[in-house]
């Protein structure tokens, strides 16, 4: 499942609500290690361009 979500957030990754919105869904999704491997590979895939994002959806998780 966690590399299907990565294949959709890198897919939408050219729309930041888009991205928000499915990044909020594979958390909702995804449990234990598996939430913290994303966290990983977002800010590093996605960091610089999304960081607030990032930051506001994994606050919660």
């Amino acid at each position: 499942m966690l590399n299907y979500v990565k294949k959709v957030l890198t897919k939408v990754s050219f729309d930041a609500q888009l991205f928000e919105k499915e990044l909020r869904k594979a958390i909702n999704l995804l449990i234990g290690d598996d939430i913290r491997e994303l966290k990983q590979w977002c800010y590093t895939r996605f960091g610089n361009q999304y960081e607030a994002i990032l930051n506001r959806c994994f606050v919660a998780a």
